[in-house]
């Protein structure tokens, strides 16, 4: 009988091993195939209860492995919509499939408390708000508005394109394709009258900073927001004249820290102003293009362009995400820069702030991926 009874328990403890080891394999299988929040990767190799799972993501985080076809758990969600009917969440499910450490909340605009948000609380501009605290607040008091149109804000489904300024939108005959958006971001001082062809008539967001800004008042579209981008403390400065209307107050010369004249009025009411969430360069910048930290300060080559930057707010707030007029052909020296000058490719230099390659390896991975579509095949 107590051979019977010893024989019982090795059985049993047997199973409960067998059980266990079951439980603690499949735990691991399915946490490598979720969506990344119980791995982590060392650039090269993915990890999941200490052993390595193979080479699966790259440095930054990114599948190695990308093309266009959408998870098994996205297929179910999106398979059975009608062609062209806008797709609720998928700019950041392709992206967070893609890139698991992506985090869809972040709001586009700092609002009265933008102190609550940690990730931008330690760093000075441009990739946070330390220092600014007490300007940006009397500039909020000003424009008390936070979010988009209430119109735009009531849509289920948003669909964002960000037209960028390159020459390759020239001749493209895009406008009608680029107003049917619901929000179309343009960049900086980029013209819309005479261009309306190839870049279209609408403009929701124009995104820009002082030395980017239109110099001349009657260039502004009457129904956009004029959405801010500081990239260092004096921005907050020429921000607070020009909600104020303190054109005579001061007017700013190059020798006051801009690289370039800036505009001495901008033909806007405060309601109509926001102040671009700071976070999206700090994303771009170190997340998703790999920039060099440089202690959380600007310096050589960490500054991700306007227009990846919009894109990264477009991906946190936007449904579905398009460019257009992004990408130079370096191969071609006597191609347009600009769609809106007689500028060709020859004169661009070696920029100090932006790392443009580091950056296209980027914005390619999301083209691939089909993340983003691209209008221009630019990219």
């Amino acid at each position: 009988m107590s051979i019977l009874i010893t024989l019982r328990n090795v059985l049993l403890a047997l199973s409960l091993m067998l059980v266990l080891g079951f439980l603690y394999y499949s735990s691991g299988k399915l946490h490598m195939r979720g969506w990344g929040q119980e791995t982590y990767s060392d650039g090269d190799h993915l990890f999941s209860a200490g052993r390595t799972l193979g080479t699966v993501y790259d440095k930054q985080g990114f599948l190695v492995k990308l093309d266009g076809k959408l998870p098994l758990e996205l297929t179910y969600k999106y398979g059975n919509l009608s062609e062209g009917a806008c797709k609720p969440g998928y700019a950041a499910a392709k992206m967070m499939s893609i890139y698991p450490r992506f985090s869809k909340p972040a709001v586009m605009f700092l609002d009265r408390n933008f102190r609550r948000l940690g990730k931008i609380s330690n760093f000075v501009p441009p990739f946070g708000i330390k220092t600014q605290e007490k300007i940006i607040d009397s500039i909020l008091e000003q424009t008390k508005h936070y979010k988009l149109t209430p119109s735009l804000d009531s849509l289920s489904c948003k669909r964002c394109i960000i037209v960028g300024n390159g020459g390759i939108l020239a001749n493209k005959s895009l406008g009608t394709k680029i107003d049917e958006y619901d929000i179309v971001i343009r960049l900086n001082e980029a013209p819309v009258v005479g261009f309306e062809k190839d870049v279209g008539k609408k403009t929701t967001i124009r995104i820009t900073y002082p030395e980017g800004a239109f110099q001349n008042p009657d260039r502004y579209e009457k129904d956009s927001l004029f959405v801010f981008s500081a990239f260092k403390p004096l921005d907050f400065k020429w921000l607070k004249q020009v909600i104020n209307k303190e054109k005579l107050v001061r007017a700013w010369r190059v020798t006051d820290g801009f690289w370039k004249s800036v505009a001495m009025q901008v033909p806007k009411v405060p309601s109509e102003v926001r102040i671009l969430n700071p976070y999206f360069i700090q994303e771009a910048a170190f997340h998703f293009i790999g920039l060099p930290l440089n202690n959380g300060i600007m310096g050589r080559g960490n500054i991700p362009t306007l227009g990846t930057v919009a894109i990264t707010m477009s991906l946190h707030n936007c449904d579905e995400v398009a460019v257009a007029g992004f990408g130079y052909d370096m191969n071609n020296p006597f191609a347009l820069l600009h769609y809106y000058e007689n500028v060709k490719m020859s004169t661009i230099k070696e920029s100090w702030t932006h790392n443009i390659p580091k950056e296209k390896e980027f914005l390619k991975k999301l083209v691939k991926a089909k993340v983003i579509t691209d209008l221009t095949n630019g990219i």
